[in-house]
């Protein structure tokens, strides 16, 4: 069963103080997959924020980012939900908008391409998209960095999410961030910027294919011998944890959210 509260439900409130000297306030999008399947990694982030200093606002007006839509080709309904998805930040007043899923954030740093020959938000799309921030980018540019501490002996790898790397080219920040926990081992995926087979809706709709590619991945996974295997897009999350099971491979790596990973190992 479907958890039938999401993070605004679980928080009861739609503002959350930083912890601290406010460095910015963020308004944070939440997420169709992320707010059903992955509610308890939206209130980590919202907590990792609020510590590193951020005012952190959920608009309960948001919605769907519109990226299946445009994935599948409705971009007029995908047009529509980019509207009130501006309107519902714009009214928020906030200095950023801060997303924890790669596919999501990629769409809505691309909202000015998505409206561009609308006359009434072609500007204010600009003025959004321009402040779409992946949250490891902003705590690294604008927040104050909590001090993370794995327990000794942990081995972690890192599969980037292809929006986030392509679209967002924020590929460097998650993994600064996870080099600065205590204790803790990274090793670099071999070939982490190649596609986990996820990809929008493409493992829905060529799942062979989309099966080699994972098959392919978790060869590469295996090889760092690694204890968790971090990304950052709840798309290739699933699609890792399948591979986990295909391979064979669930007594040995876990597939987590680098949100949670990072919360986990933060000095409560």
């Amino acid at each position: 069963m479907l958890p039938n509260k999401g993070v605004i439900e679980q928080l009861g409130t739609t503002v959350i103080p930083a912890k601290g000297e406010k460095v910015a306030r963020v308004g944070m999008f939440r997420g169709c997959v992320m707010d059903v399947l992955f509610t308890k990694t939206n209130l980590n982030t919202v907590r990792l924020l609020s510590e590193a200093g951020f005012e952190v606002v959920i608009p309960p007006g948001q919605n769907c980012c519109g990226a299946l839509h445009a994935h599948s080709g409705e971009m007029d309904q995908a047009r529509i939900l980019a509207v009130n998805n501006i309107a519902a930040f714009r009214e928020a007043n906030v200095d950023y908008i801060v997303s924890n899923a790669g596919g999501c954030g990629a769409l809505l740093s691309e909202y000015d391409h998505l409206l561009h020959d609308d006359p009434q938000w072609a500007e204010v799309s600009e003025w959004f998209a321009s402040r779409v921030k992946d949250v490891s980018l902003i705590l690294l540019e604008k927040g104050r960095v909590p001090e993370f501490a794995a327990w000794p002996g942990e081995k972690i790898t890192y599969q980037d999410s292809c929006h986030l790397r392509n679209v967002m080219r924020s590929s460097a920040a998650p993994r600064q961030l996870m080099k600065r926990i205590k204790n803790v081992q990274f090793v670099e995926l071999p070939q982490s910027d190649q596609c986990c087979g996820s990809a929008g809706i493409y493992n829905l709709v060529h799942p062979d294919m989309a099966a080699q590619i994972l098959d392919h991945k978790m060869e590469n996974v295996r090889k760092t011998d690694a204890q968790y295997l971090l990304t950052s897009n709840p798309g290739c999350l699933l699609q890792l944890k399948l591979g986990i099971e295909r391979a064979d491979l669930t007594d040995k790596i876990q597939a987590v959210h680098i949100v949670d990973f990072l919360y986990e190992r933060m000095p409560k």
